[in-house]
């Protein structure tokens, strides 16, 4: 599957009163007067640090200290290949007055929308992992990911020359790693494709995990009181039928602040519900038919359990299921 990597930067700034904007975008002479620090912004620029200033994507005229402190204000990031970014005037103005610098100061001129975009000579290797991970966290492989960490080095990707249209187009391949996913990722220059780097990523999964909060002896029936269940980063998903072990016996003593694994703990046993050579009733209960008999029991039992039962009256012997009651049911 393919998908195109585009991202419009929206910056969130501070609220601006409606007469602060129409002062800034209007353009006659007593307002260029009243308003120390002009902007002009182009339709659309080019720039060759992905961390766009409002020095980097307009011309600034006006009150020189104004004109410094305007420069630096920060507009985003082009982060990977191929990324635009669209800023308006309301979005800049915003931005402006967050550094404290009014609405009141600045005439806008130009373009109410500009488009920017990022100049390439070469895409290097680092920028191919972002742009990996940014696939994987938009289109995960499995749930409950939480760290994708890159395996391979791609080669850098040299341009020959600039490009008006530069895409990157990441899609999922085959790894044939345990544990591991591998994305490709095509480059296209003016609609044709230039180039294609493979990267693998191992994945990190977000678990649980039970540690001991005391000290518990053997035999323990575990309760909420003596686990505490954490989150990790794990190198395999946690199961689906993933629950806590509250129910469970203990096998062996353990100390504070040690994971639980599997063998130590087992299953609780229901207590002995018949004993060896007492009499039993045999009861086999269908719609419409009850049938009772009287046997002796061969060996103990605990509800559930198969225990063999000699019947009173024919002395065979049958193999039964234990009941909750203490009656034994045939098994036919």
């Amino acid at each position: 599957m393919d998908f195109r990597l585009f991202q419009v930067v929206l910056l969130v700034g501070v609220a601006l009163p409606a007469g602060s904007l129409a002062a800034a975008e209007t353009g006659n002479v007593a307002d260029v007067a009243a308003c120390p620090l002009q902007v002009h912004l182009p339709r659309e620029i080019t720039v060759k640090d992905g961390r766009l200033t409002l020095g980097q994507i307009s011309v600034l005229r006006g009150d020189s200290s104004l004109v410094a402190a305007a420069a630096k204000v920060a507009l985003g990031r082009l982060s990977m290949p191929g990324q635009r970014a669209v800023l308006d005037r309301p979005t800049i103005l915003s931005r402006l007055a967050s550094h404290g610098i009014v609405g009141e100061q600045v005439r806008m001129t130009g373009a109410d929308v500009v488009a920017v975009r990022r100049f390439h000579r070469s895409i290097d290797s680092e920028e191919f992992i972002e742009v990996g991970r940014t696939f994987l966290r938009q289109h995960p492989p499995a749930p409950m990911i939480c760290e994708v960490i890159a395996s391979t080095t791609p080669k850098d990707l040299v341009l020959s020359e600039d490009v008006n249209d530069l895409q990157v187009v990441p899609r999922y391949v085959k790894s044939g790693a345990r544990g591991h996913v591998a994305v490709q990722i095509a480059i296209t220059a003016d609609g044709e494709e230039i180039g294609v780097r493979n990267v693998l990523f191992r994945l990190k999964y977000q678990c649980r995990r039970v540690v001991t909060a005391r000290e518990i002896a053997e035999g323990t029936v575990l309760t909420p009181e003596d686990v505490k269940i954490e989150t990790v980063a794990s190198d395999r998903p946690e199961p689906a039928d993933w629950k806590p072990p509250y129910g469970l016996v203990v096998a062996r003593n353990l100390p504070e602040n040690m994971e639980l694994q599997a063998d130590m703990v087992t299953m609780a046993q229901s207590p002995v519900v018949i004993r060896r050579n007492e009499a039993v009733v045999i009861r086999l209960e269908r719609p419409g038919l009850l049938v009772t008999a009287v046997g002796t029991v061969l060996q103990e039992g605990r509800t559930g359990e198969y225990v063999k039962v000699r019947n009173a009256d024919s002395s065979r012997i049958i193999v039964c299921k234990v009941n909750a009651d203490g009656s034994v049911e045939p098994i036919l």
